[in-house]
């Protein structure tokens, strides 16, 4: 009897893999939870260092930016053929197959430190909204006479309780859900941030802020060249989505194309984001100028009314968790794969055990997979217990995955992909472009770096309260 070869099989695609299901909205609710982050947070903030000219203009480019290098990308999901070509199932394995070896382990080191350095930001950031909804509840109760000294660490403990919980999701696929509840999320703060911003224009009844940001002599030259430049690694974070695009693109069922999906997924969420972007960075500027804090809903200096901050602190707290998890799984995928390569007989990390919570549910639970993403989780919950620094971290993070992951490697991937002869029009111009982002994310990285030593002279670790 003849055996049917694996893809005429309704419940496989071509490469074997159980069919996929991913659609338009399921791929923008993973591109607007890993978009609309921590980031749109900081932006009030950038927007003042840069000012009213630059603020705006730098994110319109850095969308821009971050479109036409996500379609590149999206070209890149299938060699080849962009319909029948063999898959590339993550960013790495495109990078292998259009460029090589030696490209892929440059990109791997890139992706997976930039991947961990976003879960560390997201810790970060999470306690610093359960911070602020437990201040704004002991001021709204003292009258403003308490100063509501808070530590940081039992609130990143807790977030990392929920992540270690939330890990043992067995893959991507299985987190749309979670996905759309954060997207949702984001929606929802980025909307409280809007309207409070907005209220508070209307209560002075002016737009506060310059043309050239925050001026010399507020604060010195040099510490203006540095801020600037640590804005410009803010701004990118907010568009690091970038790293798990392919991941994502490799959850969209097919026909139509998954490259025509995921422009139009793409499209639609950058353009949605960015509108979100710059009505919450330029709100939050003209409400509070160049003294905008660093954090829009946990810096606001105000607390009435305090029952909004709170819903949008916990929307924020909401979102990150799902954003955690968008942007580890990549990580906890990668880790498993090759311990599976290299014992593929271990029963410790190939085997699954059934464990009944209810009656009538069973979950499957790997020992590997338990242990290693528990693992992971304390490990960014202790960096992050150790570093604090939002804005300093934000830009770090923005700066090193901005050229090499954003640009660099789709504008490479695509030339091969496509074939762009070399001192061609399109290969001069995309070129350029990024040799542009290349200085733009060095200038970031600097600035950033020495926020970080600054914060660093004050620092006690584990013992700074707030």
């Amino acid at each position: 009897m003849a055996v049917l070869p694996i893809n005429d099989s309704a419940s496989f695609d071509d490469d074997g893999r159980p069919k996929r299901t991913g659609t338009f909205w399921t791929a923008s609710a993973h591109i607007i939870t890993a978009v609309i982050g921590s980031g749109v947070l900081s932006l009030a903030w950038a927007i003042a260092q840069l000012g009213w000219i630059a603020g705006p203009s730098v994110m319109l480019l850095f969308a821009f930016i971050g479109y036409y290098t996500s379609c590149l990308l999206a070209d890149c999901y299938r060699s080849g053929d962009p319909v029948n070509g063999k898959r590339n199932h993550t960013y790495m394995h495109a990078v292998r197959s259009l460029l090589g070896e030696a490209h892929m382990v440059a990109c791997g080191v890139m992706q997976y430190i930039n991947l961990i350095g976003i879960t560390i930001g997201y810790t970060i950031a999470s306690s610093i909204s359960m911070m602020a909804i437990k201040r704004s509840n002991c001021f709204h109760s003292s009258g403003g006479k308490n100063p509501c000294h808070i530590s940081s660490n039992p609130f990143m403990l807790s977030f990392g309780i929920v992540e270690i919980i939330l890990s043992q999701i067995p893959n991507f696929d299985q987190i749309w859900w979670l996905s759309t509840v954060a997207a949702i999320m984001s929606f929802t703060y980025s909307t409280i941030g809007l309207s409070l911003g907005i209220a508070k224009v209307a209560e002075s009844g002016s737009f506060k802020g310059t043309l050239s940001g925050i001026s010399v002599g507020t604060i010195t030259q040099t510490e203006k060249i540095w801020r600037g430049f640590q804005a410009l690694g803010d701004i990118a974070f907010a568009y690091s989505f970038a790293i798990v695009l392919i991941e994502v693109q490799d959850t969209i069922r097919c026909p139509p194309s998954e490259a025509k999906t995921m422009k139009k997924a793409t499209g639609f969420s950058i353009a949605l984001t960015t509108i979100f972007y710059l009505l919450c960075g330029s709100m939050g500027y003209a409400a509070f100028g160049n003294t905008a804090p660093g954090n829009l809903l946990t810096g606001f200096g105000f607390y009435n009314p305090f029952w909004l901050l709170d819903i949008a602190n916990i929307a924020i707290v909401i979102h990150l968790i799902g954003a955690y998890q968008v942007f580890s799984q990549p990580v906890f995928a990668f880790v498993e794969k090759k311990a599976t390569q290299a014992w593929p007989d271990s029963a410790v990390i190939t085997k699954d055990h059934k464990l009944s919570l209810f009656s009538s549910h069973s979950y499957n639970i790997n020992l590997f997979r338990l242990v290693w993403r528990s693992l992971f989780v304390c490990f960014t919950t202790i960096v992050a217990m150790l570093l604090p620094f939002f804005n300093d971290i934000v830009g770090i993070i923005g700066a090193l995955q901005f050229w090499p992951l954003t640009v660099y490697f789709p504008v490479q991937m695509y030339i091969v992909q496509k074939k762009v002869p070399k001192w061609s029009v399109k290969w001069i111009c995309v070129q350029t472009m990024s040799m542009g982002c290349l200085l733009i994310s060095l200038a970031a990285v600097v600035g950033s770096v020495n926020g970080v030593m600054l914060d660093l002279k004050v620092y006690k670790p584990f013992k700074t309260v707030y």
